[in-house]
C-alpha cells in the first residue's frame, strides 16, 4: 500500500509567456510517518524518443511530511532555449515524486508552445524569426488532461531491490509528444474534465521483480 497519495494537482498561470516559471499546487495525503523527506521533481521533456534530452527543471526536498492532507506550490523555471532542438509545437511537461531515490508517482501534461501571428497549418505562412521572439512564445499546458502512473514501491526496507518500471515509465510517458497509445496498446477512454488518467505499465515477467506492480485507478481533482 502506498503512504503516499497525490490527491489533486492545479496548473497555475496557465496559459503564460514561455519565460514564466511552471507552477503546480499540489495536494497529497501522507498515510503514516516517513522516515525520510519527499524528493518532487519537474522534467521538461526535450525530445520524445530520446530520455537523455530531457531537462530537469527543478527538484526539491519536502520533509518532514506530516501526517494527513498537505498542500504546497511546485515552482520550476522555465526551460533554457538553447537546450531546445525545437521549441515550439507539443511538447510534455512530468511532474514526478520519489522516496528513497524511487519514483512512484508521475504525472505527465501536454505542453504547446506557439509563437503569436504564426500558424504552421496555414497555406503560405511566414514563418517566425530566427531566433525567436521568446515574449511573443505562448506556453499553454493541457492542464484537463493530466495522465498519473504509479508505481508499488518498499516503503520501509532500504535492502529492497527498486522497480524495474521506470524505464518503461518514460518510454509511455513521452508518447504523449506524438498522441500515441499507452504502452499497454490498448485505446485509452477520453477523461472527464479535471479527471486524471492513470496508465498501467505492462512489464514482461523477467523484466518486472515480484511484487512490484504500477496501479492503475483515477484520481478525481477537487473542485
Amino acid at each position: 500500500m502506498a503512504l503516499v497519495n497525490v490527491n489533486n494537482m492545479l496548473v497555475l498561470d496557465n496559459p503564460t509567456n514561455f519565460t514564466n516559471p511552471f507552477s503546480f499546487e499540489i495536494t497529497f495525503e501522507c498515510l503514516q510517518e516517513l522516515d525520510d523527506d519527499l524528493e518532487w521533481r519537474v522534467l521538461y521533456v526535450g525530445k520524445a524518443a530520446d530520455s537523455t534530452s530531457d531537462l530537469v527543471l527543478d527538484e526539491i526536498l519536502v520533509g518532514p511530511v506530516p501526517v494527513g492532507v498537505n498542500k504546497f506550490v511546485l515552482q520550476a523555471d522555465a526551460p533554457d532555449p538553447k537546450q531546445l532542438e525545437e521549441l515550439l509545437g507539443v511538447t510534455v511537461v512530468l511532474v514526478t515524486c520519489s522516496y528513497r531515490d524511487r519514483e512512484f508517482v508521475r504525472v505527465g501534461y501536454y505542453v504547446n508552445n506557439e509563437y503569436t501571428g504564426y500558424n504552421p497549418d496555414e497555406e503560405g505562412a511566414k514563418p517566425p524569426p530566427n531566433p525567436l521572439d521568446l515574449k511573443l512564445v505562448t506556453r499553454q499546458i493541457l492542464a484537463d488532461k493530466p495522465r498519473v502512473t504509479k508505481f508499488a514501491i518498499p516503503w520501509g526496507d532500504e535492502n529492497e531491490k527498486p522497480t524495474g518500471a521506470d524505464t518503461a515509465t518514460h518510454a509511455n510517458m513521452t508518447t504523449m509528444a506524438g498522441g500515441e497509445k499507452a504502452a499497454s496498446g490498448e485505446p485509452e477512454p477520453e477523461p472527464e474534465p479535471e479527471q486524471m488518467e492513470e496508465e498501467e505499465e505492462e512489464e514482461e515477467e523477467e523484466e518486472e521483480p515480484e511484487g512490484d506492480e504500477a496501479e492503475e485507478e483515477d484520481l478525481v481533482a477537487d473542485e
